[in-house]
């Protein structure tokens, strides 16, 4: 697998970075870990708009799905070539609707499932193109995911945005590559089910035994190198900060 981080920032974007966003190759199958505010433009970097073959949204925060509104009108009214296929789009129960009601102006009701192929989220074991994606509830106050792609013997976690939970250590466990949240400072923020800090993603990765922990969903607000000092005081792997084109072969 090839994990390209499209967008990290939390919460808005950073003059650095989209918000959450993250593409994930194999076999020639490209599937779009969350679309945040900023994250069309960049993802066009990376590949291009009608390449993606999958879309997977963990929640319905704006900073991890408003950008699904532009790519509705890239594929709905697309002229050279005619308006796409639906793309399959796994997300929580009242995607559709929701996006809907943040366009607030589509051609009828049912536009948006013109273009996407809507998928209700469970906690379950399905297929994606050439991935096993196993998913579980987290904790956050709205209905949120994490996920573990798996491909090739190799697995690709990502939390989503979470506060400390078991179902996340469970995705994590012998996770190659975890990329996970980290958007409060220990000492600072102790608000729970929200987020976690960096110390509390270290200790996640610690206790699911991952290979490598990727710091990811840092508001602009928050320093990272503090979050990333903490992480690595309780995860004896590898753990770096993700940043906008950093890739990663899983």
């Amino acid at each position: 697998m090839k994990l390209t981080v499209v967008g990290s920032s939390g919460s808005f974007p950073s003059a650095e970075s989209a918000c959450s966003s993250y593409l994930v190759e194999a076999d020639g199958f490209r599937l779009l870990l969350d679309m945040g505010n900023g994250a069309l433009g960049e993802l066009q970097r990376h590949c291009g708009l009608y390449d993606l073959d999958a879309i997977f949204l963990s929640h319905l925060h704006a900073d991890h799905c408003i950008d699904m509104l532009g790519y509705f009108v890239a594929r709905y009214y697309r002229h050279d070539g005619g308006r796409c296929d639906p793309i399959p789009v796994h997300g929580p129960e009242g995607t559709e609707h929701r996006l809907t009601t943040a366009y607030a102006d589509t051609p009828s009701a049912s536009s948006m499932s013109e273009v996407f192929d809507f998928h209700t989220v469970k906690p379950s074991t399905f297929e994606i193109g050439p991935f096993t994606v196993h998913t579980e509830r987290v904790r956050h106050p709205v209905e949120a995911y994490g996920i573990r792609v798996e491909h090739g013997g190799k697995v690709l976690t990502y939390s989503g945005d979470t506060g400390v939970t078991e179902a996340l250590d469970e995705l994590a466990r012998d996770a190659d590559l975890f990329l996970c949240e980290a958007a409060f400072t220990h000492g600072k923020e102790s608000i729970p089910d929200l987020h976690l800090n960096g110390r509390e993603a270290g200790e996640t990765a610690a206790r699911a035994g991952a290979r490598r922990l990727v710091l990811t969903h840092i508001p602009p607000w928050t320093d990272p190198q503090v979050n990333l000092r903490h992480a690595r005081e309780v995860f004896a792997g590898p753990v770096e900060l993700a940043a906008p084109r950093q890739t990663y072969d899983i």
